[in-house]
């Protein structure tokens, strides 16, 4: 509990947190952040890393002059990128040697051959979109990967979804994240960007559980 508490505390008190690693690291704080989104974004153990709220409370804080703002954006779009990169590669890597088994509930190849239908056919859009919901986007790419997706067509996708999510966000904390009246409401700010990101899954989930009592 007392961990939860503490995770709690860095993601609704980001602002705060960040401040305090700008004036304890330094230019290391550059190198910090840019673990956290490749981590978030390129494993599948840390979905629940801060992503959406700590690119917007980056850019308001580099708007205080505590970091480049354009030196920032450009390595969180890389970090982004790459995460992403390396968790298609586990996922295609996991599919070419453990999918073997036609006769296997779980591990049957057919499952990588619809998944690999659906990402040629929908592939681009899910990849975009998922960057902006948090926990999908860290498994959309390792079930691309799974599902064999073309490389050449999942690259293309991740670097626009991932110019995209970073640069929405990180710019949009750069130019109105000090604003008074948004700045004296940080907290719920936050609060409100992580409700808007997950929203659309508790739709969807919705949607299926009442399409599940109606079937």
């Amino acid at each position: 509990m007392e961990l939860l508490a503490q995770f709690l505390d860095i993601v609704l008190h980001l602002d705060r947190h960040l401040v305090s690693l700008v004036q304890e690291y330094g230019a290391w704080v550059y190198a910090i952040l840019f673990a956290i989104i490749f981590c978030e974004t390129g494993l599948v153990v840390t979905p629940i890393l801060p992503g959406d709220s700590l690119l917007f409370v980056a850019g308001a804080v580099a708007a205080t002059g505590e970091m480049n703002v354009h030196l920032l954006a450009a390595l969180l779009i890389a970090a982004a990128i790459l995460g992403n990169s390396v968790n298609y590669a586990i996922g295609r890597w996991l599919g070419k040697r453990f999918f073997t088994d036609r006769g296997s509930r779980f591990l049957n190849p057919r499952h990588l051959e619809k998944a690999n239908a659906f990402y040629e056919e929908h592939g681009g859009k899910a990849i975009v979109i998922s960057r902006f919901l948090p926990i999908v986007r860290t498994y959309v790419p390792f079930v691309a990967g799974l599902g064999g997706m073309h490389a050449g067509r999942y690259t293309v996708y991740n670097v626009v979804g991932g110019v995209a999510w970073v640069a929405s966000l990180m710019y949009l904390g750069y130019f109105f994240g000090n604003i008074p009246w948004i700045k004296g409401n940080l907290t719920a700010i936050i609060l409100g960007i992580i409700a808007l990101s997950l929203a659309p899954l508790a739709i969807a989930f919705v949607r299926s559980r009442l399409a599940r009592r109606h079937a």
